[in-house]
C-alpha cells in the first residue's frame, strides 16, 4: 500500500502554515535540552492558554467544570494536562502521552578530578547510545545543583555564541590502530566517557601568618591540584557552589547548539531530542488548539521512558493514576471505582518516534512495513522484539477507528515496524497504559539517526502528526 509523500498535497497557504508550525517546534526543541526544560517551556504553553495549576484549584477549594484547562507537575520531569470534557470521566479519556527524556550522558556525584593538568567530569551515559558518536564533539552541560541549604542552582555551560564548550577527547588516527580494531560497541568504553572541563592552573598562595582555617583549607587545596582548583573557584564564583554540591546535583551532558533547517530545501530539521520532544510539543500543541471537547482530553509528558519508565518520574508510577483521581474528585466525581473506569474507556496514542527508512541502511528494513520520512504519522500496531516480546500490540478494533478518523481529516499516515524481524526492536510507554484495560497504540513521527547526538525529522512529518493528534482528541 504505496503512502504518498504528504509534501505533494500543500497548497501555498499550508505550506506557510507547516514551515511557521515548525519553527515554533523548533525554538521549542532548542529550548528543551533535558526533561526540567522541557516541562517548563511546556508550562509557559500551557499558561499562555489559559491552564491552572491543578495544585491551586485544589488548595482554593474549587470544583472544576467541563471547559476547565489544568495541569500538573511531577518533580519538574513529568506534566499532565487536562481539558474537562462534557461527559463524565468515567465515560474515559482521549490521551497524548509522550516522554520528554532522552539519550544523553549523565555527570556523577563525584565527577571532578584532576589528571595530568586537566580537569575531567565522569559521565554515566543515560539511554540506548552509540558511545563513539558523542566523542570529538561539541557539548553543553545543562541542569540544576541544589545546595546543602536548599536553594536551586541553574546550570547551562555551552549555549550561547560566546559561551564555552566542553567535549570528550579521542584517540587521533595515527596511534589509533588498536582502537580501530575493536567493534563498534567497544571502540570507546563507557568510563572512558570523561568530559573536558578545563586546563588552566594556578599558582598556590604563600601561607599567611594570621591565615584563617577557610583561607589553609583553599592554600592545601591547590596544592594538590592546581586546575582543579582553578576550577572550583570559577564554580564558586560563578554559580556559588562547592565541589561537594556535585552530590546533590542533576547535571546532564548534550550536544550544544540550536536545532537547525536541514537540508538546501530547507525541508527537515536536525537537532538534539526529537526522540521524543518531536511527540511531546506535537501532543501539546494538539491539546492546546482545543477549547471544547465531549470526553476529557489529556497530554501527559513523562520521564524516564528511555530506561525503562521507571522512577517516581517515569509512567510506571502511580502519578498518572493519581492525578486523574484529583481531577476527578475537583469535579465531584470521585470515587475508586469511577477512576478504574475512567482509565478502563480511556483510548490513548502512545506518542514516540518511529525509525525511519534510511536509504544508506536499507537493509535493516522489511520495506513493506517500515516507516519513511515525509510519509506522515507513523503508527506501530506492536514494538518489542523478537516474537513481540514486550509489547503492547493494538487492537484491530481501535485501529480501524483511527483509519477512518485520519483519512476524513485528511492526515497523512503510514504504518511500521521496527525494522525486520528478529533485527532489533524497542518499547515505548503504551505497554504499561495498556495495563489499565485502555486501547493504546504507538504513533510518532519518524526519526533519522535516532539516539544520535543529532537526529533527523522532516517538517512534514511533524506538521502531520499534529494534525493527526489534534483529530484523535476532536473525533475518537
Amino acid at each position: 500500500m504505496e503512502r504518498k509523500n504528504a509534501w505533494l498535497k500543500y497548497d501555498e497557504a499550508e505550506m506557510k502554515a507547516c514551515m511557521e508550525y515548525c519553527e515554533g517546534y523548533r525554538r521549542y526543541l532548542t529550548a528543551s535540552k533535558t526533561e526540567r526544560e522541557s516541562v517548563a517551556e511546556a508550562v509557559k504553553l500551557l499558561k499562555e492558554h489559559g491552564y491552572r495549576d491543578l495544585k491551586d484549584v485544589i488548595a482554593a477549594g474549587e470544583t472544576l467544570k467541563a471547559g476547565d484547562k489544568v495541569y500538573s507537575v511531577n518533580m519538574d520531569k513529568t506534566l499532565s494536562a487536562f481539558l474537562i470534557g462534557e461527559e463524565p470521566m468515567e465515560k474515559g479519556m482521549k490521551i497524548l502521552g509522550a516522554h520528554v527524556d532522552s539519550p544523553r550522558l549523565d555527570i556523577k556525584q563525584n565527577p571532578l578530578y584532576e589528571d595530568m593538568e586537566m580537569v575531567l567530569l565522569d559521565t554515566h551515559y543515560y539511554g540506548g547510545i552509540k558511545k563513539y558518536q558523542w566523542v570529538a564533539t561539541p557539548l553543553a552541560l545543562h541542569g540544576v545543583v541544589f545546595k546543602k541549604d536548599g536553594s536551586r542552582v541553574d546550570v547551562v555551560i555551552g549555549e550561547k555564541e560566546d559561551d564555552p564548550v566542553l567535549c570528550i577527547t579521542d584517540l587521533l588516527p595515527h596511534l589509533g590502530a588498536k582502537q580501530m580494531s575493536k567493534t563498534a560497541g567497544s571502540v570507546i568504553e563507557g568510563e572512558d566517557l570523561n568530559v573536558l572541563f578545563g586546563s588552566m592552573p594556578v599558582e598556590p598562595a604563600e601561607a599567611k601568618e594570621d591565615e584563617t582555617e577557610e583561607e589553609k583549607a583553599a592554600r592545601e587545596l591547590a596544592m594538590k591540584g592546581k586546575v582543579k582548583a582553578n576550577i572550583l573557584n570559577l564554580l564558586k564564583e560563578t554559580y556559588g557552589i562547592e565541589e561537594e554540591d556535585f552530590l546533590s546535583a542533576e547535571l546532564e551532558v548534550v550536544p550544544a547548539g540550536a536545532c537547525r533547517d536541514l537540508g538546501i530545501d530547507r525541508s527537515m530539521l536536525m537537532g538534539y531530542g526529537h526522540d521524543d520532544r518531536v511527540c511531546a510539543y506535537t501532543s501539546l500543541t494538539a491539546l492546546l488548539s482545543l477549547e471544547k471537547v465531549d470526553r476529557t482530553c489529556v497530554c501527559s509528558l513523562v520521564d524516564k521512558e528511555e530506561i525503562g519508565s521507571a522512577g517516581a518520574t517515569g509512567i510506571q508510577s502511580k502519578y498518572f493514576e493519581n492525578e486523574v483521581a484529583e481531577v476527578m474528585n475537583a469535579l465531584g466525581q470521585y470515587s475508586e471505582l469511577k477512576v478504574r473506569r475512567a482509565l478502563a474507556n480511556s483510548e490513548m496514542f502512545s506518542s514516540d518516534v518511529s525509525a525511519a527508512v534510511d536509504p544508506n541502511y536499507p537493509g535493516v528494513n522489511e520495506m513493506k512495513n517500515s516507516a519513511f520520512l515525509a510519509k506522515g504519522l507513523t503508527f506501530n500496531k506492536f514494538t518489542g522484539s523478537r516474537g513481540k516480546g514486550g509489547s503492547n500490540d493494538a487492537n484491530p478494533e481501535f485501529i480501524a477507528k483511527l483509519r477512518r478518523i485520519m483519512d476524513e481529516n485528511e492526515v497523512s499516515w503510514q504504518t511500521a515496524e521496527l525494522g525486520r524481524v528478529d533485527e532489533g526492536g524497542g518499547g515505548t510507554i503504551a505497554r504499561y497504559m495498556a495495563e489499565y484495560n485502555m486501547q493504546v497504540i504507538d504513533s510518532g513521527v519518524p526519526v533519522l539517526s535516532m539516539h544520535a547526538p543529532w537526529e533527523v525529522v522532516s517538517k512534514a512529518d511533524v506538521y502531520e502528526a499534529m494534525k493527526g493528534y489534534t483529530a484523535f482528541l476532536k473525533n475518537a
